[in-house]
C-alpha cells in the first residue's frame, strides 16, 4: 500500500470535513438527499451518456492500483531487468525464454518474445513497436482526458440543484410565514453547489491529473524498454545499455550500474 497517497487522500477529506464542522454548529444543514441525488446521480447519468461507462470504471481501477496499491513505474527496476536480459542473451543462456515468460511488464515481455522468436528484422521490429508505443499512449491519454472532462459535470449538476432550490423557494414567497423559510431554503439550495464543487475538485480532478501523469510515465517506460531491447538485439554489453538508458532519466533518477 502507498501510505503517502493514502495520507494525502485522507488529508483532502479532512480539509472538507473540518471546514464543515468549523463553519457552523448545525452540521445537519450540510446533509441533503435531494442535493446528493442531483449531483452524484446526475454526474453518473451524464457520464454514462457521454462516455463508455466501463472505460470510466477502468480508469478508477488504474488510479486505485497506482495510488492505493502503489503500483507506480520504477524506471531503475526496468533498466535492471534489461541489464539482466542483456547478459543472458549475450551468453546464450538457455533459461532466458523462461525468464521472459515470467516478466510482469507486458510490453517488455512482448518485445523480448519477438526478439527470441526471430521472425522480424531489427528495422521491422523497431517500426512495429514504435507504432504500439504511440498507440498505447494515445489510447491511455484519451481515456485520461475523458476522465478529466468529467470534472465539469458535478459543478454543473450542483448549479442545477441550486437553481431548482431557488425556484422552489421563490414559489413560496408571498405566503404567510414565508420570510422565516428564506434562510433555511437558500442554505439547502446551496448545498448542491457545495457537493458539486467538492466532488469535482477533491475527487475527480485529482484522479484525472494522476492518470495523465501515469500515462506519461508508461510512455517513457515503454521507450526505455524498446531502446533497451534494441541494444540487447545488437548484443551490447550491459554497461553500455545502462548508460544509454540513463540518458532518458534525470541525474537523481539514474541507475548506478556499478552497484547492480
Amino acid at each position: 500500500m502507498n501510505i503517502y497517497s493514502v495520507i494525502a487522500l485522507l488529508g483532502a477529506g479532512a480539509v472538507f470535513f473540518v471546514g464543515i464542522f468549523t463553519a457552523t454548529d448545525n452540521v445537519d444543514g450540510f446533509l441533503d438527499g435531494h442535493a446528493a441525488l442531483i449531483v452524484f446521480g446526475g454526474t453518473v447519468a451524464v457520464a454514462s451518456v457521454s462516455y463508455q461507462i466501463d472505460r470510466i470504471w477502468a480508469m478508477f481501477s488504474v488510479f486505485y492500483g497506482r495510488v492505493i496499491k502503489g503500483k507506480k513505474i520504477n524506471y531503475v527496476d526496468t533498466i535492471k531487468q534489461l541489464m539482466s536480459l542483456s547478459e543472458a542473451y549475450r551468453n546464450g543462456d538457455p533459461g532466458i525464454a523462461s525468464t521472459v515468460e515470467n516478466l510482469n511488464d507486458h510490453f517488455l515481455k512482448e518485445c523480448m518474445t519477438m526478439l527470441l522468436e526471430d521472425y522480424l528484422t531489427k528495422e521491422e521490429f523497431s517500426r512495429i513497436m514504435e507504432l504500439r508505443i504511440n498507440s498505447i499512449f494515445s489510447r491511455h491519454d484519451h481515456d485520461a482526458k475523458k476522465f478529466k472532462a468529467l470534472g465539469k459535470f458535478p459543478p454543473a449538476m450542483g448549479l442545477m440543484g441550486a437553481v431548482l432550490g431557488m425556484i422552489a423557494l421563490l414559489q413560496t414567497l408571498g405566503k404567510p410565514g414565508a420570510e422565516s423559510n428564506v434562510g433555511p431554503a437558500m442554505s439547502v439550495a446551496l448545498v448542491a453547489t457545495l457537493y458539486g464543487i467538492a466532488f469535482a475538485n477533491l475527487v475527480i480532478l485529482p484522479i484525472a491529473e494522476n492518470l495523465v501523469e501515469g500515462t506519461k510515465e508508461t510512455y517513457l517506460n515503454n521507450k526505455i524498454v524498446l531502446e533497451g531491447v534494441k541494444l540487447i538485439w545488437e548484443k551490447k554489453n550491459k554497461v553500455l545499455l545502462a548508460e544509454e538508458l540513463n540518458s532518458y532519466l534525470l541525474p537523481g533518477e539514474r541507475i548506478d550500474w556499478k552497484n547492480v
